[in-house]
């Protein structure tokens, strides 16, 4: 069996694999990680490896109790992938995203592919029908839009998410959230729609925490699986 960590800015994602089928998958908040991982690997004794994925915050320590028990392997700049980076700064992309990449490419192969990552940020990244990379863009997610409105202002609250039919928002709440859903609905529509003018044969993967949230709103034509 094999253990799958992707740790983000706000919460650990762990999987179970038992070779490419999919076992189990939990999400715990990072505080809580060396007892979640305790409980993880006696519900699973036949785990033997695992993979660590992280742009987020982890303590050595969990590091450490991780290869106490298991052979781990951390993704980094280091390691092969399938693709050509021609990222202007390859050392500082995201692993995430090179995480993200890599499954397009190794599950889309011979089209050119958009992967949107709909998470605490909303990252765009473009890989061709030939697998190299060019990049991307990163913008605000759904959350951080809501939190940025409640912490830079005064008198504006803090809101979640909600669904908004209605274009034109009748009071401050329903005003915020239109703002926010809308806004990134019609940001996502739009880099989708310059993508197509300019590349054919695209398929977009739309993934990330908020992936089915957003999926439901969007004109274009997608691939929405937020396990991606």
């Amino acid at each position: 069996m094999i253990l799958t960590l992707d740790i983000g800015n706000s919460f650990i994602k762990c999987a179970v694999f038992e070779r490419d089928i999919l076992i189990e998958r939990q999400v715990c908040e990072n505080m809580d990680s060396i007892i979640f991982f305790k409980l993880f690997l006696k519900k699973y004794p036949k785990i033997t490896n695992g993979i660590v994925s992280s742009v987020g915050k982890l303590e050595k320590s969990t590091i450490k109790y991780l290869k106490e028990h298991i052979a781990i392997i951390e993704v980094s700049h280091e390691i092969s992938f399938p693709f050509v980076n021609n990222y202007e700064t390859p050392k500082t992309l995201g692993v995430d995203r090179m995480v993200l990449v890599t499954g397009a490419v190794l599950l889309y192969p011979n089209v050119n592919r958009l992967v949107i990552d709909a998470g605490t940020c909303v990252t765009y990244d473009f890989v061709d029908k030939k697998d190299v990379y060019f990049g991307g863009s990163i913008s605000p997610g759904l959350t951080l839009r809501y939190k940025s409105l409640n912490t830079y202002t005064a008198n504006l609250p803090l809101l979640s998410e909600k669904e908004v039919d209605s274009l034109t928002g009748t009071s401050t709440e329903t005003a915020i959230h239109t703002g926010v859903v809308k806004g990134i609905v019609y940001e996502v529509d739009g880099f989708i729609s310059q993508y197509l003018e300019k590349y054919e044969d695209l398929t977009i993967i739309l993934t990330g925490g908020d992936a089915d949230f957003l999926a439901k709103s969007l004109k274009n034509t997608i691939f929405a699986n937020s396990n991606f």
